[in-house]
């Protein structure tokens, strides 16, 4: 008989308000083979994407469990295993179409993965693997910025929507580029959160900002960054966006966008999303490997974690008031569970 595992689950779509939306479950308890690794979770984020999974879930009959972001140590190793060893304390984001990190142990693949950062707690590692993934590739591999320090320096980047996950990394990213770096936020704490992260500048999105930025003394910026409402931003991004300048976005949206709107700037538009890597199986290792530079950046002090808050405790109760914080639409930077796995089954 195999072993069994605690983990928090659903069966299907359902609101937070029933209790059977993240409850406790026990499911089996993974083996290590090939190239995967199994990993005892000691904590674990929630990003924007655990929700839009959650509630479009259909009927199962065995539960699904989510979450892409996780601290641990290795437990076991497959046998083509060549990165890690029992005892590493690793984190990563994990793969969109296997079982997540609401779970006491998960297997994932080792190219995902790096050695956590050492100077960060579990809770603030767990905090950055989706969020500093993104940023990482938009900046680096959909703009072609030269991922060194000051290697951009003189160049201007607007940031939309600074102050959440994925804004508050590309700020810290941008900055460390040299980069002069104008963020859009509309509250006072979401303002703070985007001058903390290193922001120049600060203009409030729910206002003519095309015009604040022009204020300051842009005609264009250099490359923008859409990280919220595509279709609304769209056209003020082509208005503001230097020739030959790029835009990019990590936000889906049923409406048509406009591009001929950026054809006469000779302007690129790239879509990002961090799991098609690993759902496409394509190139995968760089992931584990950008994990590691970024690794590196936290422990040199050069990056800091954008973690904003924390449950002490990785339980279904303390998982649906963090998918709560997310629904909200408000959230600061990131929310983990963090500490003993103790589901009540």
């Amino acid at each position: 008989m195999s072993e069994t595992m605690n983990a928090i689950g659903y069966y299907k779509g359902l609101p937070l308000e029933d209790v059977a939306a993240l409850q406790d479950v026990s499911i089996a308890k993974p083996v290590a083979s090939g190239h995967d690794i199994l990993v005892a979770v000691k904590a674990t984020s929630v990003n924007p994407v655990d929700v839009k999974i959650r509630v479009s879930a259909k009927a199962s009959q065995t539960p699904q469990v989510i979450g892409w972001d996780a601290v641990g140590v290795v437990t076991e190793v497959g046998e083509e295993v060549r990165k890690f060893k029992v005892g590493d304390r690793v984190y990563y984001s994990g793969a969109f179409k296997r079982q997540g990190s609401n779970a006491a142990f998960q297997l994932v693949d080792e190219r995902l993965v790096s050695l956590a950062p050492e100077k960060l707690s579990d809770a603030q590692a767990a905090a950055m693997p989706l969020t500093a993934l993104t940023a990482y590739e938009l900046l680096f591999e959909k703009k072609g910025l030269t991922p060194r320090e000051n290697a951009e320096t003189g160049k201007s980047i607007l940031i939309i929507n600074g102050a959440g996950g994925v804004g508050s990394i590309a700020i810290q990213l941008a900055k460390w580029l040299g980069m002069t770096v104008i963020a859009t936020a509309s509250r006072p704490e979401t303002i703070a959160q985007s001058q903390k992260m290193g922001a120049d500048f600060v203009v409030n999105h729910r206002e003519d900002y095309v015009a604040a930025v022009r204020a300051l003394g842009f005609k264009f910026v250099d490359d923008i960054v859409i990280l919220h409402s595509t279709e609304k931003h769209f056209l003020p991004a082509a208005d503001l966006i230097a020739p030959f300048g790029h835009i990019a976005s990590i936000v889906e949206t049923d409406e048509s966008l406009p591009m001929t709107a950026i054809k006469n700037k000779s302007v690129s538009f790239d879509w990002e999303f961090m799991f098609a890597k690993a759902n496409y199986d394509y190139q995968i290792e760089t992931q584990g490997e950008a994990l590691q530079v970024l690794a590196d950046l936290f422990d040199a002090g050069k990056l800091v974690s954008t973690l904003t808050k924390t449950y002490d405790g990785i339980n279904a109760k303390n998982l649906r008031q963090a998918h709560a914080d997310i629904e909200a639409d408000a959230m600061v930077g990131k929310v983990v569970l963090m500490g003993d796995f103790d589901a009540e089954i």
